[in-house]
């Protein structure tokens, strides 16, 4: 993984493959950002010119490479676009330095390492930048043997170093910026392999194993609840959802406790490592990326282990809920009715709304811990992302003033959320005639009815909140910003700051 350092090098003295400068759009031209100084002197003041002759505009992700000025000991200069020139005189906000970084991390892949010149002005821009640019050099080739064919010879491998300019290696707060990039970043990293692992790879118990290798490594205490022990608890949902594969299911539980925590949370993740859709098969075209559909428990996996590495004064708790979602002869039927672990039977009129099945189970296991908040993170619908498109997530809570907190703590981190209501009116359409509630309602909103049928395993007085990543986990598009092809990783940053947040007494 891409090695971090903080540098108060001069540019043109840094051994490296390449610098980093930063292009901003002004409104006669390109300009040359902040820290770039020293570089754009050494080009005579006319590094804005050259860029412009070349064609470039400073617009947000532009890359243009240039030979670096005589003397500099890098031979390259990397500019990237920060996007438009912040009105009276702001500085550059943290997410265009995300996503600057993250695109020139990914247009050096190969090189062994690089410095990075763009505008920092203290430890949070310090942070950004190498946040953004370790992000940006994921990749993930595991499973491609280099040397195969002649498109393999010319694999290029991520960026080796980043070396933050501007920032300072002795200061208390740079240091925690960049020891708080270096673990978010790299537990972000691990989510997204589990979402690109295939699932011939990844089912439930290999999940599992991941999780008690790492919980070990950090300190996250695990306990892996298996099959019988799921049968002996009455977890109607998970059995329910699991029962048609030859993997058989597994709830797991994180625990990050901290002696001075005066606050708990709970975080609750969909983990279906698999999902065909059961015996209410998915139609042709929609199979083939179904292994992202435990990008949820990834990021909940992901967000404790990194609470546990920052030594957060919170205690986090963690419900992976992990089935294969497969038909058979043993799979459940559309019209079973399975009677979930708080208790309340389900009809099931569809096999494929599983995700709220598996994560009802864990909601309430969750809630018998009386919790200050819990907040469950599902690729649930295609309805979500019909409404918010592939890079929006939305949220729903049973507390208005907790939704508008976790809106803000994403907008915080870089992530794009969107308050979700849950209309009153839709509940009424999951009435069923066999059982307590049926497990689809009406089809329009659909991503409100399935918010609505989580609340209902809720335990009463609880803080609740859920985050659909059904459109953002997964990005079949090409890569932007620090986001790259396939598992992005979504919602761990924001679960993280939510964990920071509470720690510092600033939510609830």
């Amino acid at each position: 993984m891409t090695a971090l350092t903080l540098s108060t090098a001069a540019a043109s003295g840094l051994r490296a493959d390449a610098i980093v400068v930063g292009v901003a759009k002004g409104p006669k031209g390109p300009v040359v950002a902040p820290g770039a100084e020293a570089v754009d002197k050494a080009y005579d003041g006319g590094l804005a010119g050259i860029l412009e002759t070349l064609g470039a505009s400073g617009s947000e992700g532009e890359v243009t490479k240039l030979p670096a000025p005589s003397g500099f000991k890098a031979p390259v200069v990397v500019a990237v676009g920060l996007g438009a020139v912040p009105e009276d005189g702001a500085g550059y906000d943290a997410e265009a330095l995300r996503r600057a970084a993250g695109v020139a991390a990914r247009a050096l892949a190969g090189a062994k390492k690089a410095a990075f010149a763009l505008p920092v002005s203290d430890a949070a821009d310090a942070g950004a930048v190498a946040e953004g640019a370790r992000l940006g050099a994921y990749g993930f080739d595991a499973y491609k043997e280099a040397g195969r064919d002649e498109a393999a010879k010319g694999r290029k491998g991520p960026l080796g170093e980043v070396a933050v300019l501007g920032g300072k290696p002795r200061d208390a707060a740079y240091k925690a910026a960049l020891a708080r990039a270096t673990a978010v970043t790299e537990e972000l990293n691990r989510a997204r392999d589990l979402v690109n692992t295939p699932p011939n790879d990844l089912n439930p118990e290999s999940f599992a194993a991941v999780a008690t290798a790492v919980g070990k490594e950090y300190g996250v205490k695990v306990q892996v609840i298996d099959e019988k022990a799921l049968v002996k608890g009455g977890y109607g949902g998970i059995l329910g959802v699991g029962a048609g594969s030859a993997a058989g299911p597994r709830l797991v539980k994180l625990s990050y406790t901290s002696s001075k925590a005066k606050k708990h949370l709970a975080f609750v993740g969909k983990g279906i490592t698999y999902d065909s859709g059961g015996i209410s098969l998915k139609p042709a075209g929609h199979n083939e990326t179904m292994k992202c559909d435990m990008a949820g428990a990834a990021a909940v996996f992901a967000a404790v282990v990194s609470a546990a590495r920052l030594g957060l004064e919170v205690n986090v708790t963690g419900w992976l809920a992990l089935a294969e979602n497969m038909p058979s002869g043993s799979a459940t039927r559309p019209g079973d009715v399975l009677r979930m672990y708080s208790g309340k039977t389900v009809e099931v009129l569809n096999t494929d709304a599983e995700g709220r099945l598996v994560l009802a189970d864990a909601l309430w296991k969750a809630s018998e811990e009386k919790p200050d908040a819990i907040v469950d993170v599902a690729t649930l619908t295609g309805a979500m992302v019909l409404a918010l498109g592939n890079r929006t997530f939305g949220v729903m809570a049973n507390d208005d003033a907790f939704r508008a907190a976790i809106v803000e703590a994403a907008e915080e981190v870089g992530e794009e959320s969107w308050p979700m209501p849950l209309p009153e009116h839709l509940r009424k359409g999951m009435d069923s005639p066999t059982a307590d509630i049926a497990n689809m309602g009406e089809r329009m909103g659909g991503g409100l009815v399935a918010g609505l049928f989580l609340r209902e395993f809720v335990g009463e007085g609880i803080t609740w909140a859920h985050l659909d990543i059904a459109g953002p986990a997964f990005n079949e598009a090409g890569p932007f910003g620090y986001t790259p092809k396939g598992g992005t990783g979504s919602a761990v940053r924001t679960l993280v700051r939510l964990a920071e947040l509470t720690a510092a007494g600033d939510l609830g």
